[in-house]
């Protein structure tokens, strides 16, 4: 299951989006390969990492900036969201 999936079954995830009519299939998360693909995984029972996750929204480009805490053990993702930016689109 990708963190995407794992977030997606979380309520306060799904607020956020609804907060930035975000569509939730329009999300990614930056480098999510990158980070699920670490070595250390191995040895770490709760992953903390700073993402960047790109919506789309009716208003133009949604970038969400914060906090990834991912329980391997357990397969549950929470995002904690710092800030937010919003591009219009052209």
């Amino acid at each position: 299951m990708n963190l995407t999936e794992l977030l997606l079954n979380g309520f306060s995830f799904k607020e956020i989006l609804k907060q930035f009519s975000i569509n939730q299939s329009d999300i990614t998360i930056q480098d999510e390969d990158l980070i699920l693909s670490r070595k250390d995984l191995t040895k770490t029972e709760i992953l903390k990492e700073r993402i960047l996750i790109q919506g789309k929204s009716t208003s133009g480009i949604v970038n969400l900036f914060g906090t990834l805490h991912y329980n391997l053990l357990n397969q549950l993702a929470v995002f904690e969201l710092d800030s937010a930016e919003q591009k219009a689109v052209a």
